[in-house]
């Protein structure tokens, strides 16, 4: 027996804010969008491309709000430079809630609540500076 990843899905009430997110801030692409009129909801498929795993974002129309993020775990995603992404994302106004202190991991939160484990891909990158001392600035 086989599998294959397909998605996550993730509801959201801040759709664009949360592609501007994944797209801008990760570099994935929006896949595809399908409005449904019947169920009044709009699915949002993000990835490298139509054969990745993707983030499906699930926007139900009207007023209902996500408050908590905590029910889901975290989405990893692997990263070429996880010191260079911290800081782009930090660029965007995301805190780091994890600095990435051993070259290797971060955590992030998306405009969900969500939270997000970037991984450097390959080995630790070496220590440096102002990530290696984050221990001694709490949240970025």
């Amino acid at each position: 027996m086989s599998s294959k990843f397909l998605h996550s899905m993730i509801r959201t009430n801040k759709p664009q804010e949360s592609i501007e997110f994944y797209c801008k801030g990760l570099g994935l692409s929006l896949i595809s969008e399908k409005r449904v009129e019947a169920g009044k909801f709009t699915l949002y498929f993000l990835g490298e491309n139509a054969q990745s795993p993707m983030v499906e974002l699930t926007h139900n129309w009207g007023d209902r709000d996500y408050t908590g993020g905590d029910q889901f775990g975290h989405l990893a995603f692997q990263v070429e430079n996880i010191y260079q992404t911290c800081e782009h994302l930090q660029s965007m106004g995301v805190i780091i809630n994890r600095p990435p202190r051993d070259g290797h991991m971060a955590f992030v939160k998306d405009p969900n609540n969500i939270s997000i484990e970037l991984l450097q891909k390959g080995e630790p990158l070496a220590a440096c500076e102002p990530w290696a001392s984050a221990a001694n600035h709490g949240s970025w």
